[in-house]
């Protein structure tokens, strides 16, 4: 007789009571992570040391599985959703973020082709044509325009790519090529420059508020023109990593025009917070740069990875990527009333990201967003005013955003024991970094559930600690 195999796949009725065990674990964590040690205490290696050498050969009940999940993952954790996060820039999820990564994860679309799934790049393009309005963006970046948006990864694959199109648009030899950004600009741009095959990045100075300034911009494309090189593109940012500095996007724009220039705008934090119209000033230009990024993933409380790709002419980066082997034409594609996402990017395959910015949006509304963000800019300027009177304490940049950056008046030593003693709390956790040589404590306040009481707590270690 022959023997029958067993049901290896997970039954709908398991999936659906192992599915709301899941939930239910996910909802305990998040009611409970504020009273968790934020940092792992794990060493090199104790999460690998706990798992076997070889994957099993037979099935394993799922209830080990999620046995596992509190006893090997868990104390693995670095808890980025707490609200006690104070540390480089929020990553933020939300439940109705995770509710729609939990369904396009059960629909498990391939949507690098408007014919693989319509859905998958139509709600793409209306969540991201949303944007334009909610953000002040100009108005033909939308994809019914000559421009569009596109979801990536991240701002670095946004930057990457803007690159890449710069570099195709221009001619002659890569390794003359030069990319300009300020001394302040994320490193993404060095990496991006070095993957397109630039022969240069020149990074240009900054002013006292740490933003790039457009005459040595001037000065830097002047003389590598005169020594025979080939200025192709400038990156702007608009919150800088360090200090959340804004350059100065009109007249770094009105440069790059007139040396036929390539633009980017790099707003991957502070992006968010242009749904405030009150901060659009920041943005003051744009409709003279060529592309942009920011990233929902960061303040909009859209779980990683989402990050909006727009550009102002499509048609130079669908040029520029657009490789049709015979098994990818369709109908559909070949009729041009389409968009083939798959042309925007580097990755052929794409995930359905924009279900869960789309869940992110009808949740919350725009009036929800703008709420959060101007409660966290106004958390911001409360303890930038607190350090502005402390006698030991000393802002070294403006805070323009949600992000404070001070140091202690005694030091480097003083001002590293100060982010040591916040991080060894267990309940808060900040970045300390250095800036003209000096160190410095970035506290970045954007988590999805931080308020006022989690930033008294904060400050009230902070005075303790520098007297």
């Amino acid at each position: 007789m022959t023997e029958v195999p067993p049901p290896y796949h997970m039954s709908t009725d398991d999936f659906r009571r192992y599915g709301y065990e899941v939930i239910d674990w996910i909802a305990d964590y998040l009611d409970s992570v504020d009273d968790r040690p934020i940092i792992s205490e794990a060493e090199p290696g104790q999460i690998r040391a706990m798992l076997p050498d070889a994957a099993p050969e037979q099935p394993e009940p799922f209830d080990a599985v999620l046995r596992d999940l509190d006893e090997i993952v868990m104390p693995g954790i670095t808890h980025w959703q707490s609200p006690g996060w104070f540390a480089y820039f929020p990553a933020n999820t939300s439940p109705p973020s995770i509710l729609g990564e939990l369904v396009a994860a059960g629909l498990g679309v391939q949507g690098m082709l408007w014919s693989t799934s319509p859905a998958a790049t139509e709600v793409e393009e209306v969540v991201a044509d949303w944007l334009v309005d909610l953000l002040g963006l100009p108005e033909s970046w939308k994809t019914t325009g000559p421009g569009g948006g596109v979801i990536q990864m991240s701002a670095s694959d946004s930057t990457h790519t803007a690159l890449v199109v710069a570099r195709e648009r221009s001619s002659g030899d890569p390794g003359k090529m030069v990319v300009y950004a300020s001394e302040q600009a994320h490193s993404s741009i060095e990496k991006g420059s070095r993957v397109a095959g630039y022969g240069h990045v020149r990074l240009v100075p900054v002013d006292g508020r740490y933003a790039m300034r457009a005459n040595a911009l001037q000065g830097a494309i002047e003389d590598d023109i005169a020594a025979g090189l080939n200025p192709v593109a400038v990156v702007s940012a608009v919150g800088t990593t360090g200090t959340t500095a804004v350059d100065p996007v009109r007249a770094i724009g009105e440069i790059a025009r007139s040396h036929a220039l390539w633009h980017h705008v790099d707003a991957a934090y502070a992006g968010t917070a242009m749904i405030c119209p009150e901060f659009r000033h920041h943005q003051d230009g744009l409709e003279l740069a060529d592309s942009y990024t920011f990233n929902p993933h960061k303040w909009m409380f859209t779980n990683f990875d989402c990050s909006l790709f727009y550009v102002a002419d499509r048609g130079p980066l669908i040029d520029t990527l657009s490789i049709v082997p015979p098994y990818l034409r369709n109908e559909a594609s070949e009729s041009g009333e389409v968009i083939d996402y798959r042309d925007w990017h580097v990755p052929l395959g794409r995930r359905f990201r924009a279900l869960k910015l789309w869940f992110v949006l009808r949740s919350y509304g725009a009036e929800g967003i703008r709420h959060h963000v101007r409660e966290h800019v106004a958390l911001a300027a409360s303890l930038a005013e607190r350090v502005e009177t402390h006698p030991a304490l000393e802002m070294i940049a403006p805070t323009p955003f949600g992000l404070v950056s001070f140091r202690h008046f005694d030091g480097d030593e003083a001002t590293d024991a100060l982010a040591d003693a916040i991080n060894d709390s267990g309940w808060a956790y900040v970045t300390p970094s250095t800036i003209d040589g000096r160190r410095f404590v970035r506290v970045s306040i954007g988590q999805t559930n931080t308020t006022a009481e989690h930033v008294d707590r904060l400050w009230g270690l902070i005075e303790q600690v520098a007297e």
